[in-house]
């Protein structure tokens, strides 16, 4: 019998493009435009998967979720949504969902999880209640981003140490904290520590605590940062700067989840969960015997890595503006907005600094900038930084190896370069979207369907 998908999704044009290619796969569809059409259905039986959008008139799809599990089905629900924030995902996965596919999709990417769902159909574990969240910290919509949500949402309810890794300014603690907030820790405490930032001598008593008299000049009990954490997450920043002897400690109290302090005799239990970052490669620092492996093993057991700026550009817009609001918002200034011009030369600057580096730029524009409408001079930024690419470089490429090429008698030179630019090309966007078919598409101008054709042909070695 075929397995049956249900789809519950407002948006026609959606709909119908998803249910007919699920038939097309070979399942019974079945399409509501509401979540309360879904629900309703339940009441003649339920289906084998699930497929909701988020954003829906009456109940949106988080609703759903709440209610479909109420109602004891047992279907795995994947959910669909353009709105693939960290707040969104998490409660999302909280609420029992399986899968979340960012919009717009692939379609065989949506068949994929479907297939994959369906052979890995298990129970769900869902929470009752879902509690009112803030807004959340992360921004962005590329794709980079949309996995680093969709990882946070997966695994922020459970107790696994998290390694973030991730070039300086990435967000790394706005990373930690999200995960911390989205866990059932939230109401215990985040303390974050930057190791790197105390002198050796003093991080151990920072971190563990200390008794009275326990060193010169400790004149009464100090409690460390482990004790203040307790029951919530402790975010250990820069951790490749940790000194040998005290990854020793920590690694005794984490493998325990028990310690001294500075001086103490009283064994203190621990229940803290370790969030660690750092902008290192800590495999390279173990190879050099900087780092010890058996901690590395123990804080990685989920890494989440954070894309530099320059590889989700087209971030950069909404993540200006959004600092540009906030910056006027704290200093109590009137509101700006960039102008076109502007955001084409933000989105064009590589930004070492990364995100950090973009919002102290908006905040200086924000209070340096004439006029209401920040323009490319408030900018600051050089000129190189201003100007477009231009095609001189690549085509005087092309021009030295056709020489070359006629120089060394062989032909066929238009068939190859063609061939060669579509595949370097077509493997460049690929890459910045992720493997995202239809958004690949897109950007090259083809169809997807011929997209597809292309690389199915260069993975079997055929000829295009």
């Amino acid at each position: 019998m075929k397995p049956a998908i249900w789809v519950a999704e407002d948006d026609h044009s959606v709909r119908f493009v998803l249910t007919t290619a699920l038939r097309d796969a070979g399942y019974q569809v079945q399409a509501f435009n509401t979540g309360d059409a879904a629900l309703a259905a339940l009441a003649d039986g339920a289906p084998d998967v699930l497929l909701t959008d988020v954003r829906m008139p009456g109940n949106d799809g988080l609703a759903l979720l709440r209610q479909w599990h109420q109602a004891k089905a047992s279907a795995p629900v994947i959910v669909m949504s353009a709105f693939t924030d960290v707040t969104t995902t998490a409660a999302a996965y909280r609420l029992g969902a399986v899968e979340y596919i960012a919009k717009p999709f692939d379609l065989d990417q949506v068949l994929e999880v479907v297939r994959r769902v369906l052979a890995d159909a298990t129970p769900i574990k869902t929470a009752a209640t879902e509690s009112v969240r803030t807004e959340p910290a992360l921004i962005g919509q590329s794709p980079a981003m949309h996995e680093v949500f969709r990882l946070i949402g997966r695994i922020a309810a459970s107790d696994l140490n998290v390694l973030v890794t991730g070039e300086t300014g990435t967000g790394k603690e706005l990373a930690a904290r999200a995960l911390h907030e989205e866990s059932a820790r939230r109401d215990n405490p985040f303390v974050a520590l930057n190791t790197a930032a105390i002198p050796a001598e003093l991080l151990e008593s920072e971190m563990f605590g200390h008794e009275a008299g326990a060193f010169t000049g400790a004149r009464q009990r100090h409690v460390g940062r482990f004790e203040q954490a307790e029951g919530g997450t402790l975010f250990l920043d820069e951790i490749g700067d940790m000194p040998l002897a005290l990854q020793t400690r920590l690694l005794r109290v984490l493998a325990g989840g028990e310690f001294y302090r500075v001086g103490g005799r009283t064994l203190i239990r621990s229940d803290v969960r370790i969030v660690a970052a750092t902008h290192q490669d800590l495999e390279a620092a173990v190879a050099e015997g900087r780092f010890r492996a058996d901690l590395l093993h123990r804080l990685d057991v989920v890494r989440i890595t954070l894309p530099p700026l320059r590889q989700r550009r087209q971030d950069i817009p909404v993540l200006a503006q959004h600092f540009l609001l906030a910056a006027a918002q704290m200093l109590d200034i009137s509101p700006k907005r960039f102008s076109h011009a502007a955001l084409e030369v933000l989105e064009r600057h590589d930004f070492p600094g990364n995100v950090r580096e973009l919002e102290n730029l908006c905040r200086r524009v924000a209070v340096m900038a004439p006029g209401h409408e920040v323009q490319v001079a408030d900018l600051g930024l050089t000129p190189a930084d201003r100007e477009a690419p231009t095609p001189s470089d690549w085509t005087e490429a092309l021009r030295t190896w056709a020489e070359n090429e006629l120089a060394a008698n062989r032909d066929q030179l238009y068939r190859r370069a063609c061939g060669d630019m579509e595949r370097t090309l077509i493997d460049v966007v690929m890459r910045h979207v992720d493997s995202h078919r239809q958004r690949a598409a897109r950007l090259l101008g083809l169809g997807r369907n011929t997209l597809t054709r292309k690389l199915a042909a260069w993975r079997e070695g055929k000829p295009r």
